[in-house]
């Protein structure tokens, strides 16, 4: 085969991949939207749910949840992620044990998150005592997120040119100052964006917190970090395949609708940062 037929073929078939994969994400989509859209309203993102009724009140509390969770995920993630990541790519150097740690480190990024869920229920729950409740839960999902955090930043770290760090070097400066004022601010459009998005899937995660806090249903909001708390995911499983109201089907999809758009909130804040960061390079 001659090779300009053989670039066209092959050209054609990722195209064709790309296509599939973006018709399967607009089907799921489309789906979602036609379901759930008819149930959207502000009494639907503003009222205390009402179990008895599920039409007459709304998912503020899984909403307030959610919150939470993933204010409680980026508090105990984040700053644990990315000294790590700055740890080994600055500091840490190419030893056997370094290799190791990253090697598991990557394992761990593509465990279940099930996993995560059981082994947070037995050291969170039951040998610290916090109990089912919000800590609980945020302290498991940041479990499933660091490796996410510190695969991110460490590639992000790894894309700024050698030469900044050693023209801090020159200048007398010591390896944190280089690291801070030559590798940071550039490396963290990377860092800031991998963040948001592990953050991200950390909150559409069912399965870690049904083990280890989330309840179908409060009459209240929590207060204090050692309660339960309801949150969409777990709302949205509920209603999909257990609930036996005619429109739980209905309010199960627009809850999957107000999920998504969140989501898609938080990755269009991750590009927006990624786009202010990178028009400030000038390499």
């Amino acid at each position: 085969m001659k090779p300009h037929i053989k670039q066209k073929l092959y050209f054609n078939l990722f195209r064709l991949t790309g296509l599939v994969s973006l018709g399967i994400i607009v089907i799921v989509l489309l789906y979602v939207i036609h379901m759930g859209l008819g149930v959207i309203s502000f009494r639907f993102l503003t009222e205390m749910w009402v179990n008895s009724d599920i039409t007459a009140g709304g998912i503020y509390p899984a909403i307030v949840g959610t919150f939470y969770l993933g204010v409680g995920v980026a508090v105990f993630s984040i700053p644990v992620g990315v000294s790590c990541a700055v740890y080994l790519n600055e500091y840490a150097g190419h030893s056997f044990l370094i290799r190791m740690i990253r090697l598991a480190i990557r394992n761990l990024a593509g465990v279940p998150s099930i996993i995560y869920g059981i082994f947070g229920f037995a050291v969170f729950v039951q040998m610290l005592n916090f109990g089912t409740s919000i800590i609980a839960a945020s302290l498991t999902l940041s479990g499933m997120t660091i490796p996410w955090v510190i695969t991110a930043s460490e590639e992000s770290l790894k894309t700024v040119p050698r030469s900044f760090r050693e023209g801090a070097y020159a200048l007398g400066a010591s390896r944190w100052q280089a690291v801070r004022t030559n590798v940071l601010p550039y490396a963290a459009s990377g860092m800031i964006t991998g963040s948001i998005i592990g953050l991200a899937r950390a909150m559409g995660e069912t399965a870690p917190i049904i083990v280890v806090g989330a309840t179908f249903y409060m009459r209240g909001l929590p207060n204090s970090p050692f309660d339960k708390f309801m949150v969409l995911p777990y709302h949205m499983f509920i209603l999909a395949t257990q609930h036996v109201h005619p429109q739980a089907q209905a309010y199960a999809a627009g809850t999957a609708l107000v999920l998504v758009a969140l989501i898609f909130s938080m990755t269009f804040i991750a590009l927006f940062v990624r786009y202010r960061y990178r028009k400030r390079k000038d390499w």
